[in-house]
C-alpha cells in the first residue's frame, strides 16, 4: 500500500465513528460533475467514461470542488457502472438517458454472458485513479470510494438503464427468484473485491449506493436486497475493521431498523425521511448522514441558510455527517453549494455552544 500525507481534516472520519467533533462535517453526493463549470470544461474534451477510465482526470475532477469549496471529504469521480462493466456488460452513457445497455441481461439464460472479473485488472484505473487523488489531496480532507449496491446494479442489467419502474427487473423477482439471486450473489462477490481494493489503493471512507432500493416492498427488500447489502458490510469490514462504512438505501423507510443492525457505521437519508424519525428507530447503532432535498440549492441564500438550520436541528449537534438527500443537480449555481457548506459549519458550530 502506497505512503500518503498526514490528514489534516479528519472530521468525516471521526463522525463516522460516532465520536463528536466542534463542528459538523459535511459533503455532498456528485459533488464533482456537472454542476460546475470546470467540469464541463474537462468533459468538452473528453467523454464520461474516458474521465473515469483516465486516472489523471478522473482525480482532477475529483478535487475541483474540493479546491473551490470547504467540504470535508472528496469522493473519486467514477460511476456504479464500472462494476456491470467489469462483468463483462457494455455500458454507453447516452445524453439526456444516463448509463444504457445495448444488451441487458433478458432472460437468466443471460447470466452465462457473465465473467467472474479480476478486478484488479478489470477496475484498475479505479484504484489508480484512488492512489492519485489521495497524493494529490495532500492530506486536505479524507478520500471516499463507493460501488452501486448489488439490488441497484442488478436493476439497471436488467432494465437496460433508468427507468420509473424497472418493472422488468422487479419481475425477475417473482419470475426468476433463484436466478435473480444467483444474479446478485456474483454481483455481491464484485462489489466486495472493488470495495476491499479502494480501501488498499486510498480510499479512506466507502458508501454503498442501493439507489432504487425503495422499488422494493418490506417482503421482497428482505429477501433480495438486505441479505446482499449486508454481506457486502460484513465482507468489506472483515477485511477493512478501521475504514467506515456507509449505506444509501434511497426511499427505503421501512429499512432502517434493519440496516442499523448491520456493520454499516453510517445510514444516509434521503430527503424524505424525518431525521427525528430516524433517529428514534436507528439509536446509538449507526451515524445518520443527509438530508437536505437538492432543490432547496435552487432558493435564494438566505431561504437555504434557513433550511439547513432546519435541517442541523432535526439531526442535533452529534452524529451526524450533513449531506443532500441525493445528489447534486446539473443547473445547480456553486455558489449555492458554497452557501450550504458554509451554513453546515457555521451554525453546528453555534449549536455546540449554546
Amino acid at each position: 500500500m502506497a505512503s500518503f500525507p498526514p490528514l489534516q481534516n479528519d472530521r468525516l472520519l471521526r463522525v463516522a465513528r460516532g465520536e463528536t467533533t466542534d463542528r459538523t462535517p459535511v459533503w455532498m453526493m456528485r459533488q464533482a460533475g456537472r454542476y460546475l463549470p470546470e467540469y464541463q470544461e474537462v468533459r468538452a474534451e473528453h467523454d464520461f467514461f474516458e474521465v473515469v477510465e483516465t486516472p489523471e482526470l478522473a482525480a482532477e475532477v475529483t478535487l475541483q470542488p474540493v479546491d473551490r469549496l470547504p467540504v470535508d471529504g472528496a469522493i473519486i469521480f467514477s460511476d456504479i457502472m464500472t462494476v456491470p462493466q467489469a462483468m463483462g456488460l457494455e455500458v454507453t452513457m447516452v445524453s439526456g438517458q444516463g448509463p444504457t445497455f445495448p444488451h441487458p441481461l433478458e432472460t437468466p439464460d443471460d447470466l452465462e454472458r457473465l465473467v467472474e472479473p479480476d478486478v484488479g485488472d478489470a477496475l484498475g484505473h479505479v484504484f489508480e485513479a484512488l492512489t492519485v487523488t489521495r497524493q494529490k489531496l495532500e492530506g486536505r480532507v479524507p478520500l471516499i470510494g463507493f460501488s452501486g449496491a448489488p439490488w441497484t446494479l442488478m436493476a439497471y442489467m436488467v432494465e437496460g438503464g433508468g427507468s420509473k419502474s424497472y418493472r422488468h427487473a422487479r419481475a425477475w423477482l417473482h419470475r426468476h427468484p433463484e436466478a435473480a439471486k444467483d444474479l446478485l450473489r456474483r454481483t455481491t462477490d464484485v462489489v466486495v473485491d472493488y470495495l476491499i481494493g479502494q480501501v488498499e489503493a486510498g480510499a479512506q471512507m466507502l458508501q454503498v449506493f442501493d439507489s432504487w432500493a425503495g422499488l422494493h416492498g418490506p417482503d421482497t427488500f428482505r429477501a433480495f436486497c438486505y441479505p446482499f447489502l449486508d454481506e457486502v458490510a460484513s465482507r468489506v469490514k472483515s477485511a477493512c475493521p478501521d475504514v467506515p462504512l456507509v449505506v444509501f438505501a434511497k426511499n427505503a423507510h421501512y429499512a432502517l431498523d434493519a440496516l442499523a443492525d448491520t456493520d454499516y457505521d453510517v445510514i444516509s437519508l434521503d430527503w424524505s425521511m424525518d431525521p427525528g424519525a430516524a433517529r428514534d428507530t436507528v439509536g446509538d447503532r449507526a451515524v445518520l448522514q443527509g438530508n437536505l432535498d437538492p432543490c432547496a440549492l435552487y432558493a435564494p441564500p438566505d431561504a437555504l441558510r434557513r433550511r439547513v438550520q432546519h435541517m442541523l436541528a432535526g439531526f442535533g449537534p452529534h452524529h451526524h455527517i450533513a449531506n443532500l438527500g441525493h445528489g447534486m443537480l446539473p443547473d445547480h449555481d456553486p455558489e449555492h453549494a458554497r452557501v450550504f457548506v458554509e451554513t453546515v459549519h457555521e451554525q453546528s458550530e453555534q449549536m455546540r455552544t449554546v
